[in-house]
């Protein structure tokens, strides 16, 4: 894949460059700073934008929302958020358009190369990743479950989703066979009251519903 990179510091830029150029990907540019990052996607057409949340010049939110307007502007454009912080301003707005796509990754949790490159290719394919931390935080907003009729089961599955685990994977990690987890996943659209569209974006709603919730 072709990869934009947006980390300020220099040395853990350096190391994700090699990395992926070392796993086969192709980093068309390396950037430091968020205006930056919006001239390196128009560039170079990425298929995934790998990007810091906190860059200069205040060291707040400036990666996150420069890749929710690199999207904007370059809507087939998939992000891959690797902070040490949950941001949930921009982190809803990232993920309110439907489109997939999106992942975001605590830095802390991201302990080995494996998972790392594992959830770029998934986010490279149209998929929603959630580290489980940034998912009970946007979580903790204390709005009106929508998913109360799901079963425990089905949360189960609708969690699984939201970090990106495809129905193999949903069904190594519950244990249960491919059959099962397209029924419960035919069950939570039909409780969510997803119409019948394409799989891969009636996923994304369910799992913006469940972050909602």
């Amino acid at each position: 894949m072709r990869v934009v990179v947006a980390e300020d510091s220099v040395l853990l830029r350096e190391g994700i460059v090699r990395l992926l150029i070392e796993a086969g990907h192709e980093v068309a540019a390396a950037v430091g700073d968020g205006p930056a990052l919006v001239e390196a996607v128009a560039a170079h057409a990425p298929d995934v934008a790998v990007v810091d949340v906190r860059m200069p010049p205040s060291h707040t939110d400036e990666g996150l929302r420069a890749a929710v307007q690199a999207r904007r502007s370059a809507p087939g454009t998939r992000v891959l958020v690797l902070s040490q912080y949950v941001e949930l301003a921009y982190a809803d707005e990232l993920l309110a358009d439907g489109r997939g796509g999106v992942g975001y990754l605590l830095k802390d949790a991201v302990v080995d190369v494996d998972g790392f490159l594992d959830a770029l290719e998934r986010v490279g394919s149209g998929a929603t990743v959630l580290d489980p931390q940034v998912i009970a935080q946007l979580m903790l907003r204390g709005r009106r479950d929508p998913v109360q009729t799901l079963t425990p089961r089905e949360r189960e599955v609708l969690e699984l989703m939201a970090q990106g685990y495809s129905n193999t994977a949903i069904g190594r990690a519950l244990v249960i066979g491919d059959g099962a987890v397209e029924k419960h996943i035919g069950n939570i659209f039909a409780k969510l009251d997803l119409a019948p569209d394409a799989d891969q974006h009636r996923r994304v709603l369910a799992v913006l519903t469940y972050l909602r919730s």
